[in-house]
């Protein structure tokens, strides 16, 4: 590592500039491209967003409730993918059983499902008046 005043920085963290930007871009869609081969549930869940985010535009609700019902859906897939991100990490230093390796999956695979229990909610939240309104008579 190089040393700058006070702060050390990685030799391979990357100048700035124009570049940067499209280095970044290429590491995310290389992310996306992992998830999507090799994460299961992110191909689930990807599916998922797709079908709601078709039906939410589909749907007679408003403008700002369409983008909660489409972006409480996007957050999944964030959160799936940070949980992707952890287990990969924890797998790296070992693959043997530990506790501690444990719980930082569980507590992955928690915000998921909370992630998913806050989407299914709103979308309950926002269409309950609707199906509520053309129910029996």
């Amino acid at each position: 590592m190089m040393e700058t005043g006070k702060q050390p920085i990685s030799e391979f963290k990357s100048k700035g500039g124009i570049q940067r930007i499209f280095k970044a871009l290429r590491y995310s869609l290389d992310g996306f491209m992992s998830a999507w081969r090799g994460e299961h549930a992110f191909r689930q869940e990807l599916f998922v967003v797709s079908i709601a985010s078709i039906a939410a535009c589909m749907l007679p609700v408003t403008p700002l409730e369409k983008v909660l019902m489409i972006g409480v859906f996007f957050a999944v897939l964030v959160v799936e993918l940070i949980n992707s991100a952890i287990e990969a990490v924890v797998d790296r230093i070992s693959l043997e059983r530990n506790p501690l390796s444990k719980n930082a999956k569980d507590f992955g695979s928690a915000a998921v499902l909370l992630t998913l229990l806050m989407a299914g909610l709103t979308w309950l939240i926002i269409l309950w008046p609707h199906l509520a309104s053309s129910g029996p008579r």
